[in-house]
């Protein structure tokens, strides 16, 4: 939820996402089927909130949480809401970008998603006081740093790396993407794409969708269980 990116290359789009939590926080669920308001959603389900930061549904539309609008916030004691159920309100309805527009977010932390419905790509951005929709061209490419662990600066320097990295492949596919969240800036463990924070603050998993043509992969790596999970479908 911390860590994201989209590439479009040779007609797939890959979506991958690193997830950075306190090492406290119960380790997720691997993704699973769940059926959340009469409608089939994939995801890696949080133990200690329910929700999830990467969903996905039998249509291909994907949504990825951030934590943090544009900017960092101050931590309020309490929200009315875990974010990672928002994710699920969101998705598990007929039309995701519909439902944004209209589900209050009063009293809910800041975030920032990642919508992938239809062959459209959405940034959603929510900062307290109002939603912001930005529409993307699905055929570009795009990385984003959670506000609350990267400072403007840092994900500046993180956007650079990603920019490099596409630039210096021949060919972009969903291994190497991997191998991008895995190990690039390997040696900085505060703001590489792998962060090890005093052992407290860690990279705990790398979430990935491939949709090619009706096809699609889904997968999830476990970097503390050092375990893989993937599953595959053919869309609706």
């Amino acid at each position: 939820m911390c860590t994201v990116s989209f590439v479009f290359a040779n007609g797939k789009t890959i979506i991958t996402s690193n997830r950075d939590e306190k090492i406290a926080r119960p380790n997720a669920i691997e993704p699973k089927n769940y059926v959340v308001n009469n409608k089939t959603i994939f995801f890696p389900k949080d133990q200690k909130a329910g929700g999830t930061w990467y969903a996905i549904t039998e249509e291909a539309t994907v949504l990825v949480l951030l934590n943090g609008a544009a900017e960092k916030h101050e931590l309020k004691p309490s929200y009315r809401k875990s974010r990672g159920l928002i994710v699920l309100d969101i998705i598990s309805t007929n039309s995701p970008i519909a439902a944004w527009q209209t589900i209050d977010l009063i009293d809910i932390e800041p975030f920032t998603l990642v919508l992938f419905q239809n062959k459209k790509l959405y940034q959603l951005r929510w900062n307290e006081i109002e939603k912001e929709t930005l529409s993307l061209n699905a055929t570009q490419n795009y990385i984003w740093s959670s506000s609350t662990l990267y400072s403007a600066e840092i994900s500046a320097k993180r956007a650079n790396w990603f920019s490099t990295f596409i630039d210096t492949k021949p060919e972009v596919n969903a291994t190497e993407m991997y191998h991008f969240h895995r190990y690039a800036e390997g040696d900085n463990t505060e703001h590489g794409l792998v962060i090890n924070r005093d052992d407290i603050l860690k990279t705990l998993s790398i979430t990935q969708t491939v949709i090619d043509a009706n096809k699609v992969v889904l997968s999830h790596y476990d970097l503390q269980q050092q375990k893989e999970f993937t599953n595959s479908f053919i869309t609706l």
